[in-house]
């Protein structure tokens, strides 16, 4: 009793533990705490915190006989790193064989399919892995055209839900001017009325088409693992799969069973929407699946659908036309086009009736500000039914926002699932199509959190290794330095009232992502009693030079006490 007396008077917070496993001592602890404290010194016993504090007072208190002791030099800690939305088998796969090279131009484009058709048999697909026009030198979609640089191979160019095919796909698939469109789709003509190789929602016309490649499950099993220590070495301790297969699940069961799996993985299921409505609520109705089932290394978050397309490709559904800027970029022919909804309002209630009636936390993609509308007035007749708040339901992107759909997402107590990455590599383009003022309420973090949203910070990684230019970027720390600068990969800050402070963009990656998760009493902070997952930094992310936050590098990584990775 003396003894922890003494403890708490010299400035520690206490768990009843001595003799730690773990000391982290002469350093700068940034708890995330509801003060935001910042410490000297942490403690960690049986893999979590046990104090922190003073460092006198905690290594006079917690260290035994058997105490690691780290002396830190000054270094920064905080708490593990939270990314609440990536893809990791898709982006482990993605260089599994081999490096992706910049495909940032149409003429980066051509030389990959030159290269690729040089050493695949003739009349196999080549795919040209996922890249947007928003992302490309020229600002415009592709046509077949552009891709006929193969002749002998049919030729895919991946946007995503937008593809491109050259014209012997075309051909091979049997698609003329005269075939109709598929439902919630469209072939993209030329003036001249032929299919110009653009198909928008209509992938499933495809014949023969098989993946780039096929990969064994001990292949997709050790591209997913080494994916997931790339993030733990990025800082990342914690992931929210962004939208996992029946098949992915297997896969992270795997993982974990053997003992396999760097980070802990909150995973989101995925359901494909264009399936009946009868068969996907039989599905949900009969999968064990609900949230919050699993451990703190393995859980289940939310039930995810996708209510429309992308922005980068002109389908996310917007509440205003694309506009004649919008026909260069997306190889748009409509000049009304709003994008597209995958489903029908009856469609979405139903199945997220049944996803909810579960035990769900439901979220959907969505990008364009009419599928955010729509996505409230789903959530709005659930909460007729039942209060929606308690689910922690939440849009996912939300990326073209207006104050009276933020109003009612803090109404309803509906989170948002934001990306820094769409701001940084697509604003330049996007402000093309909608002008700066329609860029207004673009990843609005600082509406949200006027507004009293929850907000949860991602990448959305899906393709690449290189944690600074992969698709999309998933360093934490661009994403923290795009919250606070709101800068794009060409230097220009967009609508600086938006701008968020270093501490919450800092908590949008820890507390606020670990709220999302079902997970702020074990993650997100560094507080007694919480996990001991850490990240010790090569420099100060509060005080550094604003851009220098983008070329901070972790030293060290601790994960449930246990350090497991050091420069």
């Amino acid at each position: 009793m003396v003894r922890c007396l003494f403890a708490i008077f010299l400035g520690a917070a206490l768990l009843p533990a001595a003799d730690a496993d773990l000391i982290l001592y002469n350093g700068k602890i940034v708890t995330v705490d509801p003060n935001f404290s910042i410490r000297q010194a942490v403690a960690i016993k049986n893999g979590r915190i046990a104090a922190v504090g003073a460092n006198q007072a905690i290594l006079k208190a917690e260290r035994g006989p058997s105490t690691r002791v780290i002396d830190l030099g000054g270094r920064t800690v905080l708490p593990g790193l939270i990314d609440s939305h990536l893809h990791p088998l898709e982006a482990g796969l993605s260089e599994f064989r081999e490096p992706l090279p910049p495909l940032d131009s149409f003429a980066a484009i051509q030389d990959y399919i030159r290269a690729q058709a040089r050493k695949t048999p003739k009349g196999q697909w080549i795919i040209v892995p996922r890249t947007f026009p928003t992302r490309l030198k020229e600002l415009r979609m592709p046509t077949r055209e552009v891709l006929d640089v193969a002749t002998e191979h049919p030729v895919l160019f991946d946007a995503s839900y937008v593809v491109v095919v050259n014209t012997l796909a075309l051909k091979l698939s049997g698609i003329t001017r005269d075939t109709p469109n598929p439902p919630h789709g469209e072939i993209v003509k030329d003036p001249n009325g032929e299919p110009n190789g653009i198909l928008r929602n209509a992938q499933s016309l495809l014949k023969g088409l098989k993946p780039a490649a096929t990969f064994s499950e001990q292949e997709k099993l050790a591209a997913l693992e080494r994916m997931l220590r790339m993030y733990r070495e990025a800082g990342i301790t914690t992931i929210g799969e962004g939208g996992a297969t029946p098949e992915e699940i297997s896969l992270y069961e795997r993982l974990k069973a053997e003992r396999r799996l760097p980070v802990r993985v909150v995973m989101t299921w995925w359901v494909n929407i264009g399936r009946p409505a009868e068969e996907i609520i039989a599905e949900i109705r009969s999968r064990p699946w609900r949230t919050n089932q699993g451990d703190d290394w393995l859980k289940f978050g939310a039930f995810k659908v996708n209510f429309d397309g992308g922005m980068t490709i002109g389908t996310a559904y917007q509440r205003r036309p694309y506009g004649n800027f919008g026909r260069q970029l997306y190889g748009m022919t409509d000049p009304n086009d709003r994008g597209q909804l995958f489903a029908t309002p009856e469609k979405f209630l139903a199945v997220f009736r049944a996803a909810r009636d579960r035990g769900w936390s439901l979220s959907a993609h969505t990008q364009g500000g009419g599928a955010i509308d729509l996505f409230l007035d789903t959530m709005e007749a659930l909460d007729r039914e039942k209060p929606i708040a308690p689910t922690r339901s939440h849009l996912i992107h939300a990326s073209f926002q207006s104050p009276e759909a933020i109003a009612r997402m803090k109404r309803l107590g509906i989170a948002a699932d934001v990306q820094a990455a769409w701001l940084y590599c697509d604003a330049p383009a996007l402000e093309k199509v909608f002008g700066y003022e329609g860029l207004r309420y673009f990843f609005p973090l600082r509406s949200y959190l006027d507004a009293g949203v929850h907000v949860a910070g991602g990448s959305d990684h899906m393709i690449g290794y290189d944690k600074n230019r992969a698709v999309n970027p998933y360093n934490p720390f661009h994403g923290m330095w795009v919250s606070i600068t709101r800068k794009t990969n060409r230097g220009r800050v967009i609508h600086p009232e938006e701008r968020v402070t270093r501490e919450e963009a800092l908590k949008t990656y820890t507390i606020w992502a670990a709220w999302r998760l079902f997970a702020e009493n074990t993650l997100g902070s560094i507080e007694p009693g919480k996990l001991a997952d850490l990240v010790v930094l090569d420099r100060d992310y509060l005080t550094c030079p604003e851009d220098d936050i983008l070329a901070i590098e972790p030293v060290m990584v601790v994960q449930e006490g246990k350090i497991v990775f050091q420069k």
